[in-house]
């Protein structure tokens, strides 16, 4: 499978933020995400193609216990449940990072990061109205992310611009007909430089003790940020 990068740093975002966490970068993505931090995984993939043996043997190269399988859409990359299967079985603990486009098919999952995408990730003139239309047609689901809710443990970590955002988020909560605690909803400013974050922080974090969900830091930001292998 295309694999952009393999590399050991802390998890900044989420439940296990601050853990030290070998990250699997796969190539590809079937979404085109306006803001996307990794468009090398995404709007122009590029990698390495290699087997599920090598990327184990480089993963284990590590001290880490916590693999994330990140992308780009790790759900569409071949031998994906492959891999999961086999890092679960050297007793990794797994998060899959998706944006719930596609549905799990019994992957072997310990965290499924879920991120659906909001109106606002649209793709701009830089691509031809035939992405636009796919991105739109995808992007939102929950009949899938309610797929992902009911397979095991999970967080929903919506990427948020303006308090706009919140009748969409909390719509498409209502449309998956699952019942989720507000713990298990965070919310991330939508940035990719320590000035945007801490700009968008103090009405976020406001809507967070307002409605009882999770403030998520872009800890990697901050510590390293915003560039490859972090």
């Amino acid at each position: 499978m295309l694999i952009s990068e393999i590399f050991h740093s802390i998890q900044g975002e989420g439940e296990l933020t601050g853990v030290p966490s070998v990250f699997v970068r796969t190539s590809g993505c079937n979404l085109r995400c306006n803001w996307c931090d990794t468009p090398y995984a995404s709007w122009n993939p590029e990698g390495e193609n290699l087997e599920v043996g090598e990327i184990l043997r480089r993963v284990r190269a590590f001290p880490a216990k916590h693999v994330v399988l990140t992308g780009g859409e790790p759900m569409v990359a071949p031998e994906i449940h492959e891999l999961a299967f086999q890092l679960k079985e050297l007793g990794y603990h797994v998060t899959i990072e998706t944006a719930a486009t596609v549905r799990p098919r019994g992957i072997a999952c310990d965290l499924a990061s879920l991120s659906p995408k909001l109106a606002h990730s649209a793709p701009d003139a830089r691509l031809d109205d035939t992405w636009r239309k796919k991105h739109e047609s995808l992007r939102r689901q929950p009949e899938v992310l309610a797929d992902w809710i009911a397979a095991g443990d999970y967080q929903l970590k919506f990427v948020v611009r303006s308090e706009a955002d919140m009748a969409e988020i909390e719509e498409l909560l209502r449309d998956t007909l699952c019942v989720v605690p507000p713990h298990k909803v965070l919310l991330m400013p939508e940035g990719t430089d320590l000035e945007t974050l801490r700009s968008r922080a103090g009405w976020l974090g406001e809507l967070c003790k307002a409605r009882g969900y999770r403030y998520a830091h872009r800890l990697h930001v901050e510590l390293y940020g915003n560039r490859r292998g972090t």
